[in-house]
């Protein structure tokens, strides 16, 4: 079991304090078989200072990964989800996906939480240390013309491949031309088979083609976004509709 002195010396390194590593190093003997309490105050003074820069970096990875609000997958009501989707959701809270560089595809009808959970999982996975990215698909594809323009498509390029997630929202809500078809494609590509991304879309795949206007690109797209991915079928009673009748009878109750 690792003493007070080797968990001192630990937490230094941890902390990034390499001075007072080397000091305390040299001090132990001066103070040696002197009153311990001088080691159990040190002892905790680093482990609080520990524990509050790991809690600054959870949440500034969860800051930079751009979520438009905070979802927990523990806020999810699991009686209204879909069927596969609570099957599959205990093994994918697990986040093996990431470390095996899957993708997990939510494909269904809107308001059945295919957002709440691609964000909770991505959350998850800020606290755990992975680096995240939450885009919507629109919005990537803006960014990527607007580099491309300015001959910095290199650079976003390297860092779209870095993030250990991807989560790219709102995929088949708008169509686009052909150039942002191949642009998304050539992105996607980048990381097939080494990092995670996560898509959720309201089309089924037979579908796709009315976002990418080709029949090619699309079977291309399809086959890459889906090898040894997590498909998981969306389509249920929306949640959102429900609340809403909820709201509505409890106002109609009250008049």
């Amino acid at each position: 079991m690792e003493n007070i002195n080797d968990r001192i010396k630990s937490l230094t390194k941890e902390i990034g304090l390499p001075g007072i590593r080397k000091n305390y190093e040299i001090l132990l003997d001066e103070f040696s078989g002197k009153e311990s309490e001088y080691n159990l105050f040190l002892h905790k003074l680093l482990e609080v200072e520990y524990m509050s820069r790991l809690k600054s970096r959870k949440a500034s990875r969860i800051r930079l990964a751009g979520f438009p609000y905070k979802k927990h997958l523990e806020d999810l009501k699991t009686e209204d989800l879909p069927v596969n989707a609570k099957t599959k959701l205990e093994e994918l809270e697990e986040l093996d996906f990431i470390k095996q560089g899957r993708n997990i595809i939510f494909a269904g009808n809107p308001g059945t939480g295919k957002t709440h959970i691609a964000i909770g999982l991505g959350i998850k996975a800020c606290n755990e240390n992975y680096k995240v990215l939450f885009t919507t698909v629109p919005r990537l594809i803006t960014k990527i013309k607007e580099c491309r323009s300015e001959q910095t498509l290199k650079q976003l390029e390297n860092q779209f491949e870095k993030y250990d997630l991807v989560i790219c929202d709102e995929f088949g809500y708008i169509s686009f031309d052909k150039e942002g078809a191949e642009l998304l494609f050539s992105h996607l590509s980048l990381r097939a088979g080494i990092k995670s991304t996560i898509i959720t879309t309201n089309l089924s795949f037979d579908r796709w083609n009315e976002i990418f206007g080709d029949t090619i690109l699309t079977a291309a797209m399809v086959d890459r976004l889906t090898h040894k991915a997590h498909l998981i079928n969306m389509n249920g009673k929306s949640y959102r509709t429900k609340e809403t009748l909820q709201y509505a009878n409890k106002l109609s109750e009250n008049e």
